[in-house]
């Protein structure tokens, strides 16, 4: 099923989104997806795989009108304000299910855009005027499996769906550092993947442990590093491939961002 408005190859993307606060905040992230929004071409919908929405078995958001969920506490009144009506996109979350053998992925009315979804789409199409959908991250799925599921999603490129993963590289809430300064097993991690994504060593993304001591701190749980594995899945050979931020915020939050397009 090809879409007529739009059947040129999509970007795909992981965006490091780091603190919620950056969505309504003045600071070099949002600003570098601000200016990113302004040169994207405008998809048929978009697909988002955030590291905030984990279930047992994979399943995709059919909602015609997803809800803004504002998954964190402790932050002002605005960012629980903050809303992003985009509509929904079943038939593409259909399409999504199709790909697979029955009961691969199941269709869920419970889910919205979460704030790794929102949170970067207002700065990158701020109009909401683009359907998006969230794909969820399978828990009971090693990291091989992941990635060998979301290389079936890289077809959805061609039929003017964007992709997008929301996490961080390196996400240790226990180390964070309000001085801002990062450690060496943050950096050294961060360049790790970052040699693995330039060459596209699959292995090396799969396998962390040939990172070193540095992995378990740098990934103390999975599901903000997963939604690169998907990025880096759907990457077609001819891209060209290129980092949008790669800085730390708060010591131990690295917000590289990687383009395919």
């Amino acid at each position: 099923m090809k879409n007529k408005e739009n059947t040129t190859r999509m970007p795909a993307m992981f965006i490091g989104h780091g603190n919620p606060m950056n969505a309504i905040t003045e600071n070099p992230y949002r600003e570098a997806w601000l200016a990113l929004g302004k040169t994207l071409p405008k998809p048929n919908a978009i697909l988002c795989i955030s590291a905030h929405w984990q279930t047992h078995g994979t399943q995709v958001c059919v909602v015609e009108k997803p809800k803004t969920i504002h998954d964190f506490g402790g932050f002002p009144a605005e960012l629980f304000a903050q809303q992003y009506p985009a509509p929904g996109a079943p038939e593409y979350a259909k399409m999504v299910r199709d790909l697979f053998p029955a009961n691969t992925i199941t269709t869920s009315q419970d889910w919205g855009l979460d704030h790794g979804a929102w949170s970067i789409l207002q700065s990158l199409f701020p109009e909401a005027d683009v359907p998006a959908f969230q794909l969820s991250l399978n828990v009971n799925l090693a990291f091989a499996e992941h990635f060998a599921l979301a290389k079936q999603l890289a077809s959805l490129r061609e039929y003017g769906v964007m992709i997008i993963g929301s996490g961080n590289i390196v996400h240790n809430l226990a180390r964070l550092n309000m001085q801002g300064t990062t450690p060496d097993w943050a950096t050294n991690f961060d360049i790790y993947i970052k040699n693995a994504l330039e060459i596209s060593d699959e292995a090396a993304l799969l396998d962390i442990t040939h990172a070193g001591d540095s992995a378990k701190l740098a990934v103390p749980t999975d599901e903000h590093y997963l939604p690169l594995l998907y990025i880096a899945a759907v990457r077609h050979q001819d891209d060209h491939m290129q980092f949008l931020t790669d800085s730390f915020d708060l010591g131990s939050l690295s917000m590289r961002s990687v383009i395919y397009k």
